[in-house]
């Protein structure tokens, strides 16, 4: 069992910066995974929208995936010693307004990502964190 709990949203205006974070708790009675088995991805959903994968990192950190909207923009990290995610959001648009959610999928951690895979292949999620870029 993955519990994963995302913080750093906020109120933010436009060219600005934002660094959301995600911890995992691994309940270790029931999974030897670790958090490093978990290729990690970062999703958000505007009002009215559908669900958007943005981004994600292979369990080792060593390969990373960008959507085309945030390329250039959003940075992607994670720190496994700390079983935490990042994701550095920088020069922020009103298009960027959503819940940003992460998310956990189980996967080889050497894994080399060149698309994302969808919401539904994940394994665990948390329960979002509101980002709004005002203008």
């Amino acid at each position: 069992q993955v519990e994963l709990v995302e913080s750093g949203g906020g109120l933010v205006q436009v060219g600005g910066s934002l660094r959301l974070s995600c911890t995992a708790s691994i309940s270790k009675t029931i999974s030897a995974n670790t958090f490093d088995h978990y290729t990690m991805g970062w999703f958000r959903q505007a009002p009215g929208k559908d669900r958007e994968g943005v981004t994600c990192i292979s369990g080792n950190g060593g390969s990373t995936y960008y959507s085309d909207s945030v390329k250039g923009r959003f940075t992607i990290s994670r720190d496994n010693a700390k079983n935490t995610l990042y994701l550095q959001m920088n020069n922020l648009k009103p298009e960027d307004t959503a819940i940003y959610y992460c998310a956990a999928e189980l996967r080889p951690k050497t894994d080399i990502l060149t698309w994302m895979s969808p919401w539904h292949y994940y394994n665990y999620y948390g329960q979002g964190t509101q980002v709004t870029v005002s203008s």
